[in-house]
């Protein structure tokens, strides 16, 4: 059985923290920040945590973890 291949792009966006959650970045940060309120500038610049509804397909994704 040959080995599985981990899913880079979902390797390099995804951390794992000390507890087992997984961290990623909120999208809409980039570019066409003048219309967006300080408040969802402030939010976009915060980590987030997976949600436990996507954690079956991140399995998927990397079969041998972080």
């Amino acid at each position: 059985m040959p080995k599985m291949k981990t899913r880079k792009c979902v390797a390099k966006r995804v951390k794992r923290t000390g507890t087992g959650k997984y961290v990623h970045h909120r999208v809409g940060g980039r570019h066409i920040l003048t219309k967006k309120s300080a408040k969802r500038k402030r939010r976009i610049g915060r980590a987030a945590t997976l949600k436990h509804t996507e954690r079956n397909r991140l399995k998927a994704a990397l079969p041998y973890g972080l």
